[in-house]
């Protein structure tokens, strides 16, 4: 009898063979150590930095090995040696807290790449400022330097004052036109925030994403590229903003024997047990990147002869090294997909993503932007063969709780949304997994 085919989803966590993340969890109950901040979240800090700041991919833990790793594999970018890393409770913490530090606040305004997650552009609005969503380029699928640049122009005509921050975001792990977007953040003098949430490792002419802006945000959410179960981290420039961080994230307390406030602060620290899962995690990270590129190029070498789907591939420009935490691809309209006819008919119970939270019931199967339904019919095929495939992120400009934010846009990530989707690339995908996914889109295909 043949075993029943186990789900192949997007991105599961994986834990270290060795059990390390288990041994500094356990460390952490064997020394009571279970509240945020401590030994686990300091040591966990320290092998961010060290990772971070690292000149070439893999130099970090030599051996692989951890913590006995080769100290002389690992090479420091001079221009990144005060680089300070702050664990915190989540990714949104991070960007919420980089924000605040760039001084924004009610009636401000932040440009922010609207093809993306809702982590990327929601602190916006905790600060009481409001989004400036810029459409995407081509190429990578990231935010459009050209919009960006018009944008500011524009909010500087239309409100007086320049925009205070710039948020650009690795999609799926891919790196963002950093070279262009500095450029004009620096000729504008506006401070930017590089959301590397899904760009865990990514490179830019061998500089890890994160280590560009005034501040960089990492997420450690359990599909991300390692997990600390939940938790994220904000990259800091030096020691003095890391400390006016992590001050903000325990409740902003000054300096005196009772509790007395000057600002309001709030509780986004990490605990000691999730950051030992972190110190785990961070000798098996090598390992994942270099997976997930693997994955990468097996559908890039097995869709190439599949009319009508196309694998989004990173610029041929050497400087762009995505860690492909998501593999993306785009399905061209006139494909036929079976079951296409009952696309959108029936109004979905359950939220997309396997969120693990109450979500709300809607009454209409359709939204005024929504992928196509071939795609939609994809998907719901993919899910008969246990295969977990996905629509990507619908621009926040289209969500109806951002309605009547500017906008920016050569309507790019529209149309990315309409025909992309994403497919598993995580750690637990085997070459196996990817030869039958690539032969169920095939199936599917009318």
């Amino acid at each position: 009898m043949m075993a029943e085919r186990k789900t192949i989803y997007l991105c599961l966590a994986h834990m270290s063979e060795e059990g390390w993340e288990q041994k500094y969890v356990k460390e952490a109950f064997d020394t009571n150590w279970v509240v945020p901040m401590g030994p686990n979240v300091n040591a966990f800090e320290e092998d961010l930095r060290r990772f971070v700041t690292s000149n070439n991919e893999s130099a970090v833990y030599g051996d692989s090995r951890w913590p006995e790793a080769n100290p002389a594999s690992w090479h420091l970018n001079e221009a990144l040696k005060d680089t300070k890393v702050v664990c915190l409770s989540a990714g949104t913490a991070a960007v919420h807290l980089a924000l605040l530090a760039c001084g924004v606040g009610p009636g401000d305004e932040v440009c922010v790449q609207s093809y993306t997650f809702c982590a990327s552009s929601h602190p916006i609005t905790y600060c009481g400022a409001k989004p400036v969503f810029i459409g995407s380029e081509k190429d990578t699928w990231n935010m459009d330097p050209e919009l960006l640049e018009k944008a500011i122009i524009d909010r500087k005509e239309k409100t007086g004052k320049y925009p205070k921050a710039i948020v650009p975001v690795a999609l799926y792990g891919m790196p963002y036109q950093i070279d262009k977007i500095m450029a004009i953040a620096d000729k504008y003098g506006i401070p930017v925030v590089e959301d590397a949430a899904e760009g865990m490792g990514s490179r830019f002419n061998g500089q890890v994403l994160g280590t560009f802006g005034q501040y960089g945000v990492l997420s450690f959410n359990g599909n991300k590229m390692i997990t600390t179960s939940g938790g994220g981290a904000l990259i800091c420039r030096n020691e003095k903003d890391a400390n006016e961080i992590m001050w903000y994230a325990t409740q902003a307390r000054d300096a005196y024997p009772y509790y007395q406030h000057t600002a309001i602060g709030y509780n986004y620290r990490m605990s000691n047990v999730c950051a030992g899962i972190g110190r785990g995690q961070m000798t098996v990270l090598d390992a994942h990147i270099a997976h997930h590129k693997h994955v990468q190029k097996l559908y890039e070498e097995l869709l190439k002869d599949v009319p009508g789907v196309h694998i989004h591939k990173q610029p041929a420009d050497p400087r762009y090294d995505a860690n492909f935490w998501l593999c993306a691809a785009t399905l061209d309209p006139e494909v036929k997909i079976q079951g296409q006819e009952n696309a959108y008919k029936e109004v979905v119970k359950t939220a997309v993503g396997g969120a693990a939270g109450v979500i709300h019931q809607v009454d209409s199967a359709t939204t005024d932007c929504q992928p196509n339904e071939n795609v939609e019919a994809l998907r719901v095929f993919m899910l008969g063969k246990k295969i977990e495939a996905r629509p990507t992120w619908k621009p926040m400009h289209k969500q109806p709780v951002y309605a009547g934010a500017p906008v920016y846009t050569n309507g790019i990530e529209e149309e990315l949304f309409k025909v992309g989707f994403c497919l598993p690339a995580g750690p637990y995908v085997t070459d196996d997994d990817v030869r039958y996914i690539v032969e169920s889109i095939k199936e599917a295909i009318v």
